[in-house]
């Protein structure tokens, strides 16, 4: 086309109407046999295509069935945290005479690096090289394996300065990255267990440990930000990443001071346990309260998960208005949590199947024994008639029966007289009304926080069910 528009505008030699015409013609000619043979070489190449397609169905039909199973079966996890380790000395080994030694050192680093991540529960995903890539959240969401993975990385690198050469120097160095972020979980082709991991966290982390000095734990924007309130974070800079514009990344120098144990500078204390564990409660109450939504019997009008979430939230107002201790506070927690989860088993004894629910789940999540003793005995003491023996359980009472002293009390026992009579325990509405007020009469709040904030509305709800009872009296 663009030939036969120069030719139409060629003014250098001029010719005739006639002329022009019939060279347009030829050129036309030839253009339409060309066309044609394009034609029939695309046919030609359509009917191989087409012979591949089939044969390609014929034979790999069972492989692409079994790829989108696979693409099925994918998960993407959205918080891991990856560490990049890459073991260093190597390019100085030919010089040392001791060679043998120092590679027996090496298998050894290596062993213990495996040991320090199996501790904390981190998965190694592969080897390569002098270079191993670990993963920690692998098992279920949870907000603490940021801070899992920089304990892991901080002994390893204790590990790594334990090992010296006989004149006693470290040769065996080593740079570690880490990141936290999404990967994607796709079965491999063993089994449904045997999983192959993927996502640019991956090579986040890769690429923050290649580029760490040595002998330092270089983490990404994300994983500062998971951690700096357990440990010492300086700002280096940003790092480029190819597609990706640029990593923020921070040096981590141990632990804070405060969560640091006078023994030594690498173990916590208890302040950093009782932090940490603070985290896990929150993974514990998004797991619980997903069970309790499932399995709690519909019919449940009073004993239900916001009953759980109201108590959970009072025990920590008054706790900490009562002025008790940060784990006191997180033991009142998991007992408000826990307290009325025995309904999933029992509605008689509830209690009773609380603690057993609460002894199986705290030992799960590294909970000490006297902390878990001191949690069931808060979910006993909610065991009708409250008879509290200390300030936690005090709290605890108090928070349970809330309701008693706030404005939304009738329609809060209303809710409790429909879970009773389902169950036939409770007679009429009269009945009903008569035994709430011999109980709310007899009742007391035990803090000095609950009876400021209650006690006044309380005697409101007295009076209000004095008058609904003598409105409900036959008048003679």
């Amino acid at each position: 086309m663009k030939l036969l528009l120069n030719d139409l505008f060629l003014m250098d030699e001029p010719e005739s109407y006639i002329e022009r015409i019939q060279r347009l013609a030829s050129q036309n000619r030839e253009l339409k046999e060309q066309l044609d043979e394009m034609v029939k070489r695309f046919n030609n190449l359509d009917e191989v295509n087409q012979h591949f397609q089939s044969s390609l169905v014929k034979y790999s039909s069972e492989d692409e069935a079994n790829a989108k199973d696979k693409r099925r079966a994918s998960r993407r996890i959205k918080t891991v945290s990856i560490l990049f380790v890459s073991i260093n000395g190597f390019d100085q080994l030919y010089k040392m005479e001791d060679q043998v030694y120092l590679v027996d050192q090496l298998d050894e680093l290596i062993m213990d690096l495996e040991d320090i991540a199996f501790e904390y529960n981190v998965v190694r995903l592969k080897s390569y090289g002098d270079n191993m890539i670990f993963a920690a959240g692998l098992q279920g969401e949870n907000r603490t394996n940021p801070i899992d993975m920089i304990r892991v990385a901080i002994e390893m690198q204790a590990a790594a300065a334990a090992k010296k050469t006989p004149d006693g120097r470290q040769f065996w160095n080593l740079k570690i990255g880490i990141h936290t972020g999404p990967v994607v979980a796709t079965p491999g082709n063993n089994n449904s267990t045997d999983y192959n991991f993927s996502g640019d966290s991956i090579n986040f982390a890769c690429r923050v440990g290649e580029a760490a000095p040595l002998n330092s734990i270089i983490v990404t924007g994300m994983t500062s930000e998971l951690i700096k309130e357990f440990f010492k974070i300086r700002e280096l800079g940003s790092l480029p990443v190819k597609y990706k514009g640029s990593l923020n990344i921070y040096g981590v120098d141990g632990l804070l001071p405060e969560l640091m144990d006078l023994s030594s500078s690498l173990l916590p204390n208890h302040n950093f346990r009782v932090k940490y564990l603070t985290l896990k409660f929150m993974d514990i109450q998004e797991e619980l309260l997903d069970y309790l939504e499932q399995k709690l019997p519909r019919n449940l009008y009073y004993h239900n998960i916001k009953h759980t979430i109201d108590v959970t939230t009072e025990v920590e107002l008054i706790g900490w208005a009562e002025g008790v201790s940060d784990e006191e506070i997180l033991l009142l927690k998991l007992a408000a949590l826990f307290h009325d989860a025995g309904h999933t088993i029992s509605y008689k004894d509830h209690e009773y199947y609380s603690t057993v629910m609460a002894r199986e789940k705290l030992a799960a999540y590294d909970f000490t024994q006297e902390q878990i003793d001191t949690v069931c005995r808060l979910i006993m003491a909610t065991k009708m008639p409250p008879n509290p023996q200390d300030i936690l359980e005090q709290i605890m009472c108090d928070s349970d029966l809330d309701y008693l002293g706030r404005t939304d009390f009738i329609p809060v026992s209303n809710s409790l007289y429909m879970e009773l009579q389902e169950r036939n325990m409770i007679g009429t509405w009269q009945e009903w009304n008569e035994l709430q007020l011999r109980f709310i009469t007899n009742h007391q709040y035990y803090t000095n926080t609950a009876i400021q904030l209650r006690e006044v509305n309380k005697q409101q709800q007295i009076e209000r069910l004095e008058q609904l009872i003598k409105e409900s009296v036959p008048q003679f």
